[in-house]
C-alpha cells in the first residue's frame, strides 16, 4: 500500500535526522563542559512555559562571572512541579567568552535535550526500519517455504478483514483456508498475507495451495499467485 511505503521512508528519515541532531547536541555539550567554569548562582524567579495541556516552570538565575559581570540567564529545562525555588543557590557552568550561555549544573539542564531527542529519534527510526524489515522477513520466509516446504491443498473458507491492522481507517483483507492433517486429524486454519483490495470476486476455486513446514505447520505461506496484481 502506498501509504505504508511513504510512512516507512518518512519515519526512517525523521528518525535518522533526530539521531544526527542528537550527535551534534552531544558534541556541543561535551565541548561546553570541556571549557566551562563553575560558580554559584541564585534563582531569582520562576518563568512559566505554557502549552495547550500544561504549564511548566523554569528557573531564572543570576551569577557573577570571572570578570565581575552580573549575568542573568534562563534555564532551558522546565518542569512541574518546579525543580528549584526562588532564592535557592545552584551550581552554574559558563564559558568565559560567552557567560550569557550559562547552564545550571544538573543532568536535565545539560543532557535533557540529548536524552529526549535520542529517545524520539530512536522510536521513529525503529518504526521506520520495522516497516522495511517486517515485509522483507515475510518475503524471505515465504521464499524459503516455497523452496523447501511441503505443498498441501487446503479448502477455501472465506475472506475476512484483518482488524488488527489499520491504515487511514482501512483494514486489509485476508484469505482464510482450512486443512485437516491426515496424520493426526487436527484442523488447521491458514491466513494469507494482507491484501489491500477485496479478492472475493477473483477466487473461483475450492482449494488453495499452502506451503507448510512439515515439522511445524504453524510456519506456512498461502499461495495467492492466482490473484491479479494491484497496478502501481
Amino acid at each position: 500500500m502506498k501509504v505504508i511505503t511513504i510512512l516507512k521512508y518518512v519515519f526512517s528519515f525523521i528518525g535518522a535526522g533526530m539521531l544526527i541532531g542528537t550527535l551534534f547536541l552531544y558534541q556541543h555539550t561535551t565541548t561546553f563542559l570541556d571549557g566551562a567554569r563553575e560558580t554559584e548562582g541564585t534563582v531569582i524567579a520562576l518563568g512559566q512555559s505554557r502549552s495547550s495541556s500544561s504549564t511548566t516552570y523554569y528557573p531564572v538565575v543570576t551569577f557573577n562571572d570571572a570578570r565581575g559581570q552580573h549575568i542573568e540567564f534562563s534555564s532551558s529545562s522546565s518542569s512541574n512541579p518546579p525543580a528549584y525555588s526562588r532564592g535557592e543557590t545552584v551550581s552554574v557552568l559558563y564559558e568565559v567568552e560567552s557567560p550569557e550561555n550559562a547552564r545550571i549544573n544538573d543532568f536535565m539542564s545539560l543532557w535533557g535535550a540529548v536524552l529526549i531527542l535520542s529517545i524520539l529519534g530512536g522510536v521513529f527510526f525503529l518504526v521506520g526500519m520495522g516497516l522495511f524489515l517486517v515485509p522483507a522477513l515475510k518475503n524471505r520466509k515465504e521464499a524459503y517455504l516455497r523452496k523447501h516446504g511441503t505443498i498441501i491443498e487446503t479448502r477455501f473458507q472465506n475472506v475476512e478483514y484483518n482488524e488488527g491492522v489499520s491504515v487511514n481507517g482501512r483494514s486489509p483483507f485476508q484469505v482464510i483456508t482450512q486443512w485437516q492433517n491426515p496424520e493426526n486429524a487436527e484442523i488447521h486454519l491458514f491466513r494469507s498475507n494482507n491484501l489491500w483490495y477485496d479478492p472475493t470476486n477473483h477466487i473461483n476455486v475450492d482449494t488453495i495451495r499452502v506451503f507448510i513446514d512439515r515439522n511445524n505447520p504453524r510456519k506456512y505461506a498461502v499461495d495467492l499467485s492466482f490473484l491479479p496484481k494491484v497496478a502501481g
